[in-house]
């Protein structure tokens, strides 16, 4: 079984148990397709059979798979895949076949409740209209104060200090608003959050904002899946954010306070491992967040 794992910040391949990771993910405004196409034709040469595809961009809604299968015959000589959502695949990853929700949290967000196999899709909407809380929201924040700070127009000194690395970074940049702009608020908002753990007021309260908004996604997941606040929902946090303990302790900490009894585990897994235990135990399609191609 050949999976392939495409986020925002960069992609992963676990083929014969051994994972190749790449720095080039989907990139801002790019079709998921084109993605995937670009990091093939960058790959060694790899036959599989059987493929499975975690993608970020799908945003919950349903796709054609007939491109997506396409694809992984030319590439791979596929003759099955299973194209997933993300979040479907940070869900079976974290916790398996049980009741709760899988909060994935990196440059972007998405959060998959399932309840009696009921499954529900929260956010992923990009950094445009959502993804709230995560890399690039805490960093655009933190980056923006830091700015305004240097222009006067905020009195922020100890955030600026901070982040003196990515204002250069910011300043060097050919284009303000751009694919390489988004990257680096991405890596600016691991650094908002190490702000806060150092106690820079602004920086905490981007923090606090961005760990209430986290806990309103898990929560919207949970009852969008049919679940209800009296019940005792398993909860996993996972991504590159997942690493920071404090924001996920105030994530925790908010989700406490309107699901009392909510029970919080470690990942067993990643999208890579959900990918496949997908593949193992969801033999058929399951709108809008898995679709099945077979020859």
């Amino acid at each position: 079984m050949l999976s392939i794992d495409l986020g925002q910040s960069g992609s992963r391949i676990r083929i014969n148990g051994k994972t190749i990771t790449s720095d080039r993910g989907k990139l801002a405004g790019e079709e998921v397709i084109e993605a995937l196409r670009a990091i093939f034709s960058s790959t060694k040469k790899i036959e599989s059979k059987l493929v499975t595809l975690s993608l970020t961009g799908l945003n919950g809604i349903d796709f054609d798979a007939e491109p997506f299968g396409k694809l992984c015959k030319e590439f791979f000589g596929a003759t099955s895949i299973a194209i997933m959502d993300d979040g479907l695949a940070a869900f079976a990853g974290a916790i398996g076949g049980k009741d709760g929700v899988a909060l994935a949290i990196g440059g972007g967000v998405v959060a998959v409740g399932g309840r009696n196999g009921i499954f529900s899709h929260t956010d992923g909407l990009g950094a445009v209209a959502g993804d709230e809380g995560g890399g690039y929201w805490l960093g655009n924040r933190g980056l923006a104060r830091a700015l305004a700070t240097r222009e006067g127009r905020d009195k922020q000194i100890d955030l600026l200090d901070f982040l003196l690395q990515e204002i250069s970074q910011f300043d060097d940049l050919q284009i303000i608003d751009g694919v390489e702009a988004v990257r680096l608020s991405v890596d600016a908002g691991k650094k908002t959050l190490e702000a806060a753990d150092q106690g820079i007021a602004s920086a905490l309260k981007i923090r606090n904002e961005g760990a209430f908004l986290l806990a309103q996604t898990i929560y919207a997941a949970w009852i969008s899946a049919s679940g209800n606040t009296s019940e005792s929902p398993i909860i996993a946090i996972l991504g590159g954010l997942s690493k920071n303990q404090s924001y996920v302790s105030e994530i925790c900490t908010n989700l406490s306070r309107i699901i009392p009894e909510a029970k919080f585990v470690k990942p067993l897994g990643d999208n890579l491992d959900g990918a496949n235990w997908i593949a193992t135990h969801m033999k058929e399609d399951a709108p809008p967040m898995l679709r099945w191609h077979n020859e």
